[in-house]
């Protein structure tokens, strides 16, 4: 079984922790460190992906900045979501691709199964979210993990996840899964560019569970689903 580095952040602001990121990619790609895991929150963020909209953001300059949010147009699938504090944020940092040498030495790229590896992330959240007691899934045609209608509601997503494949196969960007959030930031945005579809926490479905209680079942679920162990370290 292949090791994962672990790296907590904690709080961290979201362009430094998009640098490390790149940085940390780009050192997996050259086999200078192992795949990495970084789980961390943001302060309060908007980001666009690469199919964002700008009239999915709702709020104007003025109600940004009294509500202390910075926005990014970053290079992840996707449209805009919210990150904040409450919010359990994953960036797996991992390869995709095997490579290998042909007969000339070049190298020699497979097919990479992006859509395999979303699924992945959306098993590994429902799998930890079922072992702190929320039954959740997959939704057909919608990225993320759902939790089922109640009563007249549509079905609610309870975790967001918008994911970059650079040209070496390593993943970049991840999951955003919300544990116990101030869910009125989602009002100053068309979430994931989807309307009509609620956006739930944790906290608002079962018994608020710690952010550490969360960290520890998510991580037990990413070495079942991806297969690695984890040690943590430090950047």
């Amino acid at each position: 079984m292949s090791t994962c580095e672990l790296i907590d952040l904690g709080t961290i602001d979201y362009q430094p922790a998009w640098d490390l990121q790149n940085r940390l990619a780009a050192e997996i790609a050259r086999g200078e460190r192992p795949p990495t895991l970084l789980l961390l929150e943001h302060p309060h963020t908007y980001t666009f992906g690469r199919r964002g909209q700008a009239e999915n953001l709702l709020w104007d300059e003025n109600q940004l900045k009294a509500r202390g949010v910075s926005v990014h147009w970053v290079d992840r699938g996707g449209d805009v979501t919210y990150h904040g504090p409450g919010q359990l944020v994953g960036y797996p940092l991992i390869p995709l691709t095997p490579i290998r040498p042909d007969k000339f030495e070049k190298p020699v790229r497979f097919e990479t199964d992006y859509i395999g590896y979303v699924r992945n992330l959306e098993k590994m959240l429902i799998v930890a979210l079922g072992r702190l007691g929320l039954a959740s899934g997959q939704l057909n045609g919608k990225t993320g993990v759902w939790v089922g209608p109640e009563g007249n509601r549509k079905p609610a997503k309870v975790a967001a996840i918008g994911v970059k494949v650079d040209a070496q196969g390593i993943t970049r960007h991840g999951f955003a899964l919300n544990v116990n959030p101030d869910m009125s930031y989602f009002e100053g945005i068309v979430p994931c560019g989807i309307s009509g579809y609620p956006v739930v926490s944790l906290a608002e479905m079962i018994s608020p569970p710690g952010m550490e209680a969360v960290k520890r079942e998510v991580i037990r679920a990413f070495k079942q689903v991806f297969g690695y162990e984890t040690a943590i370290t430090g950047v």
